[in-house]
């Protein structure tokens, strides 16, 4: 049989489709492969009730700008805004960081003053620190420690782009990445509230408390995801930007093809040449790209015996550990939060008063259990788009940790919204009384769903080992594998999780540079 297609793509998530948009609009011929039968993986909005659209896992992210721009999204429909950050007071009451700097300010200062002094400075440096990640995330990392002398140049860049941060600032940027959130925020900030709120955002879909190591690279990976510490909604549910991924990459001639699940690469000696799908059939390729996460990959589709064992050895080490839970619940109205602003309910409210109780939340996760305090990060998407639900009605949207997936029972789904609503009523009282419909899902679901295995959000968590050069492992961080023409496009590679394209932009990038070589 002839081969095809320049390249198959395994799975239509948002990196698998940026990565098809790209290899189509350099001329290749690209066909996406995707097991369900709607596009976006865990960036999707669907309808668990009549009447309702729910972002049913990931419910912000916009892409990286310099992506829109590549594939004229805004053609497709995309349109995003900026949302702010409330931070919950239990009993009532928040902090609302949702307007200009000087606003912001202000709020804190009612909090405490020291902080909304220090405000601006810790502001100043996060977003320099956030700016180098992002000209490191811009293309694939070099093959540390292999350097060979074609690459020498890139990581002389990354040295150059670290040194133009100035010296005071290049060793902050140092000093701060290895940090845990506990450590950072002890040299700038006194109120629990503020500080709780932020340290929610290091261990965000993490199986770590704040007092972990390396929790300040996550804070700074998903500031430089979001250019912002500010959060990024899509107009019409996120899966408004994997349908405007999908029409980009078709308009530029990929084929889609839904409810074809993968269930091997076919290999050709030590080569990829092509996929076998669930029902049989054989589809060849020049190359196959896998936007499923490395251990899926590897020991899924391709299989152990034709790997080395040492790399199984380390693919079977990749750490994953799901700790998130989602909860969607339809109301008959919308609740009231007891003091909180319009404003601040349009914008993610967080539920972390402290970054005590953020640690013992993670706690009771690390021995297998849950939370009755658990760190919520709530949307109420319908207070900005009432088309999402039917006239008077509302969503709320939850995002609970820690859920750990080693630790789950058959009780786990009433569990969490047991203790989901109760927390939540303490702030606002009505909202038992307005529930109409509910959807839990466990990490175990979120496996079974959408194919993240042990339910982790990044494809492989974002720790100190497991990020840079060392993603997905040691030598392979340029998309390649030790299978020749078979490549990886999802978060589980450099740069890494989050909503943001890059891994997939950056793995085609990849492949067109190694099909001039």
């Amino acid at each position: 049989m002839s081969t095809k297609y320049d390249a198959i793509i395994i799975g239509a998530g948002h990196n698998g489709l940026t990565t098809a948009a790209y290899l189509a609009r350099a001329g290749q011929r690209v066909l996406v492969l995707e097991r369900r039968d709607v596009v976006g993986g865990s960036v999707v909005t669907e309808s668990p009730w009549p009447g309702y659209r729910v972002d049913t896992l990931q419910h912000f992210g916009g892409l990286r700008p310099d992506i829109v721009r590549d594939l004229d999204l805004a053609r497709f429909g995309l349109t995003t805004t900026r949302v702010g950050l409330t931070a919950l007071q239990p009993g009532g009451g928040a902090l609302e960081l949702g307007s200009g700097g000087g606003a912001r300010a202000q709020a804190i200062g009612a909090f405490n003053r020291t902080d909304a002094e220090r405000w601006p400075a810790f502001t100043a440096l996060m977003a320099k620190v956030a700016g180098f990640l992002n000209e490191v995330y811009a293309a694939p990392f070099p093959r540390v420690p292999q350097i060979d002398a074609a690459e020498a140049p890139a990581l002389a860049q990354l040295g150059l782009k670290l040194r133009g941060l100035g010296k005071k600032d290049m060793i902050e940027a140092v000093r701060v990445l290895p940090m845990s959130m506990l450590e950072l925020l002890d040299e700038w900030f006194e109120s629990d509230l503020l500080r709780g709120a932020l340290a929610a955002r290091g261990v965000h879909g993490l199986m770590q408390g704040p007092m972990g190591a390396g929790t300040a690279f996550l804070f700074l990976h998903l500031w430089a995801n979001n250019d912002s510490l500010f959060q990024t909604r899509v107009k019409g549910g996120a899966g408004a930007l994997s349908e405007a991924l999908a029409q980009a990459a078709t308009g530029f001639g990929a084929e889609l093809r839904l409810g074809a699940e993968v269930a091997q690469v076919k290999l050709s000696g030590d080569r990829a040449a092509g996929v076998v799908l669930a029902n049989g059939e054989e589809i060849t390729a020049q190359r196959v790209v896998s936007a499923l996460d490395p251990r899926r990959t590897f020991l899924g589709l391709v299989g152990p015996d034709a790997l080395d064992p040492e790399f199984v050895w380390a693919t079977q080490n990749i750490k994953l550990r799901g700790c998130v839970a989602k909860v969607n619940l339809a109301l008959d109205g919308l609740p009231t939060f007891t003091g909180v602003t319009d404003a601040g309910l349009r914008g993610a409210l967080t539920l972390s008063p402290s970054l005590n109780d953020l640690e013992r939340a993670y706690d009771a996760a690390k021995y297998g259990g849950l939370s009755e305090r658990p760190y919520l990060e709530v949307s109420l998407p319908t207070l900005a788009e009432p088309g999402l639900a039917p006239d008077g009605k509302h969503l709320l949207s939850v995002h609970m940790q820690f859920a750990p997936y080693r630790g789950e029972q058959a009780d786990w789904a009433t569990r969490i919204e047991a203790i989901v609503v109760n927390a939540l009523a303490q702030l606002a009282p009505d909202l038992p009384g307005r529930i109409l419909h509910s959807q839990v899902l466990t990490p175990r679901d979120l496996e079974t769903r959408f194919g993240l295995s042990e339910g982790n959000l990044y494809h492989g968590e974002m720790m100190l080992d497991q990020i840079l050069f060392m993603r997905p492992l040691s030598g392979w961080a340029q998309h390649r594998t030790p299978i020749e023409n078979l490549y990886l496009c999802g978060p589980g590679t450099h740069p890494g999780g989050g909503v943001s394209g890059a891994s997939g932009r950056n793995a085609a990038r990849q492949i067109l540079k190694d099909q001039k070589a």
